[in-house]
């Protein structure tokens, strides 16, 4: 029988443990980082508020462990509670025993149970995910450009740099960003503080009348191993306000063309390279007929409804695309039962309620991974259907559909975890 609860620091030993051989590139099996990633657990267990560790056991036996995440997120103009996960990690003994498979059961069900309507992870496999309803987020793009490509239109004059005294400011620009970005998630304090502990990371802000209105994070990166002055710069956080904020952040990384060798920089913005002189990212390669290489692309945060009707409920605020129609949605959800079947969704000019009523113009129907892509904005239902994702009832009514779940943008995640 398991037993599935929060750690306090006398468990700590054993999740270290289990975390050190479930992720070897951390070298936390060391001596060093043994006791770093102890000092960063407990740094977990008694600072952090946003966040909880969680332990599966067996007999007393800890066999796999979690972190769990309370976030807010921007979906379409309001903020709702999302659930997250990270650092899943199961004992080398005990593979292959569903301990994965009932940490993740209990995480969703946990947060279900909350009144939380949708919950968000990395995943470290993304068809693991999939096949527990899941559904891949909007891709993220990495560039690496020569500084002189980006555009040099603005002014530096208002940048300057920032420290820790400026974090209350930074976080407050990042929230106000948020507030009007699709998919961004809220940036809780302990995530500012981190941001700031890291010695690597540099700071450029953007003042206005005092104000702060973007920032710009960026490190280091050794470019070559037998040239000690070939780096590059990598952007780890852009946030801005307005089109000249951002404009001066790019005369700033385009006047390092002397020094540095490329500018790293992942966007989840698919209209990116419009902006470059030369989008290429060096690799010379030629996709057929005539296509120059720009970037590499991963998918990588993904998303899932826990509670279809809570969902409808906390986007009650959202307009489905001003349509009017009355839908019948079934959504399949093999592993949270509870969540699979149907039900009525009317929309009167893009606003939806929930109905009881035995007729409905239009079925739709899909598997919970697919829905939950559709919900957040990050895939079309046009192409669900065209992919076989989705089936409809009626074909006359696909326009329709899609435009109820048309999104303008996909949804943005700046939020690592």
């Amino acid at each position: 029988m398991n037993q599935i609860h929060q750690l306090n620091e006398n468990h700590l030993e054993q999740f270290v443990r289990i975390l050190a051989q479930a992720y070897p590139s951390g070298k936390w099996y060391t001596p060093d980082g043994h006791a770093q990633m102890m000092a960063r657990m407990q740094k977990v267990i008694h600072e952090d508020r946003s966040s909880r560790l969680i332990g599966l056991f067996r007999e007393g036996q800890m066999l796999g462990g979690m972190r769990l995440y309370d976030y807010r997120m921007n979906l379409f103009g309001e903020e709702v509670a999302v659930g997250g996960v990270g650092m899943v990690a199961v004992d080398l003994l005990h593979k292959k025993e569903k301990v994965a498979k009932d940490l993740i059961a209990f995480y969703l069900r946990d947060y279900r149970s909350k009144g939380t309507a949708f919950a968000a992870l990395y995943p470290f496999r993304v068809d693991f995910y999939k096949n527990m309803g899941f559904g891949i987020g909007a891709k993220m793009h990495e560039y690496r450009v020569k500084p002189a490509s980006l555009p040099n239109k603005g002014s530096k004059q208002s940048l300057c740099y920032l420290t820790s005294q400026d974090r209350d400011e930074l976080v407050a620009c990042y929230q106000r960003v948020m507030k009007r970005t699709h998919g961004m998630m809220a940036k809780t304090a302990f995530e500012s503080e981190q941001l700031f502990a890291n010695p690597e990371h540099l700071f450029v802000g953007y003042r206005e009348n005092g104000e702060l209105l973007g920032y710009l994070v960026y490190h280091f990166q050794k470019a070559h191993d037998e040239n000690n002055l070939l780096n590059n710069l990598v952007v780890k956080e852009l946030v801005y306000e307005n089109p000249q904020v951002l404009s001066s952040f790019f005369a700033f990384l385009h006047s390092q063309n002397d020094q540095i060798h490329r500018i790293v920089i992942r966007t989840q913005d698919d209209s990116f390279h419009h902006l470059l002189a030369d989008p290429g990212n060096g690799s010379e390669r030629m996709i057929p007929h005539v296509y120059h290489e720009s970037h590499a692309s991963g998918v990588g945060i993904m998303y899932r409804v826990l509670d279809t009707k809570e969902a409808f409920q906390q986007l009650s605020h959202r307009d489905f695309g001003a349509q009017t129609c009355r839908l019948k949605l079934t959504v399949r959800d093999s592993f949270l039962p509870e969540n699979d079947g149907s039900l009525l969704v009317q929309f009167n000019n893009g606003r939806a309620t929930l109905n009881d009523r035995e007729d409905w113009d239009v079925e739709i129907a899909m598997d919970i991974a697919a829905f939950s892509s559709l919900l957040v904005g990050a895939v079309s239902f046009k192409r669900l259907h065209q992919y076989e994702l989705a089936t409809i009832s009626d074909p006359s009514y696909a326009d329709v559909v899609n435009r109820l779940f048309a999104a303008q943008e996909p949804p943005v995640c700046m939020t690592a975890f």
